[in-house]
């Protein structure tokens, strides 16, 4: 076997994990012809094939797969001992990839991470918007969001910001075309927004009032799958909206937007920033954990 250089194993890591030598390239900052190269080289001096290659997808060969699962553990040692090394590292600087839902992205996150990088101006960040539940070791994520219950056992949390709060909402024309309900029963029969989570599931809205909870299977003409939209439905008068509150409160203070029902949305529990617990943080991903306990305590109700 000819002698192999040991990136071009991680560079192997990168294609599979990002589905394709454009992906990959693009996360690496160099060209897709410099990755081909490096593979071809790599397949060379095994003396076996390692990717299948086509005009729309790549994926590891048997072979391919064999060496990727005994890769894993070996890449994931090597950025540890990075990572304890960067411990002696004073200044925090390199890159943070976080994966979170679109409203703590909108609400927490990146005000968050833009204070951040103003008081740490090395650091890049990238966010990545997604409610689906993932690996973020797998997918090479430093951090995620999610709520406490879809936390992995592996896993540190960090209380992110204040309680949520879902609130029901329509437009002035809607009440007026198609009147107010009062209790959620009434919403029954009503042109509800619905949501459909990434895994296929639409969202039933929970309320909670004197000890009674109540499930309502909302029911209309229109589904969607982001806040944004559904919030757009609902200034649009095409039905009511069940969404963060945080997203309607700037339309409710202008009047283009009713809260319904308002006695009846129960407090949630508030975001968790998690992170393996098995990985030394690096000095950049200490600053960054520092600055959401203070941010976390400036913006807890």
């Amino acid at each position: 076997m000819n002698a192999v250089r040991l990136d071009s194993f991680d560079v192997f890591v990168s294609i599979v994990r990002c589905g394709g030598f454009r992906a990959a390239a693009l996360e690496r900052g160099v060209s897709s012809s410099a990755l081909s190269q490096t593979m071809n080289a790599l397949e060379e001096a095994l003396g076996i094939r390692l990717l299948n290659r086509t005009t729309r997808s790549v994926s590891p060969t048997e072979a391919g797969q064999r060496l990727l699962e005994r890769l894993a553990p070996a890449l994931s040692d090597i950025r540890l001992a990075v990572a304890e090394i960067d411990e002696l590292r004073d200044t925090p600087s390199g890159t943070l990839r976080i994966n979170a839902p679109a409203p703590a992205v909108d609400h927490i996150l990146c005000p968050l991470a833009l204070d951040f990088m103003d008081a740490y101006p090395k650091v890049n960040i990238e966010i990545v918007s997604d409610a689906a539940v993932i690996d973020i070791v797998e997918q090479g994520f430093d951090a995620g969001v999610r709520f406490g219950r879809q936390l992995a056992q592996d896993m540190i949390a960090l209380p992110l910001g204040p309680p949520l709060r879902y609130a029901i909402v329509a437009s002035p024309l809607y009440i007026e075309g198609h009147g107010q309900p009062w209790v959620p029963h009434d919403l029954v029969g009503h042109e509800c927004i619905k949501r459909r989570f990434p895994g296929g599931t639409l969202v039933n809205w929970q309320f909670a009032k004197g000890g009674e909870d109540i499930e309502v299977t909302p029911t209309g003409r229109l589904t969607v799958s982001s806040a944004h939209n559904e919030l757009q439905a609902a200034l649009a008068g095409r039905g009511i909206a069940h969404i963060f509150d945080d997203y309607a409160k700037p339309h409710i203070r202008d009047g283009r937007l009713v809260e319904l029902l308002p006695d009846w949305s129960p407090t949630l529990p508030h975001w968790f920033l998690y992170y393996p617990s098995r990985r030394l943080p690096s000095a950049t991903m200490r600053a960054f954990l520092d600055h959401v306990r203070r941010y976390d305590r400036t913006t807890r109700p």
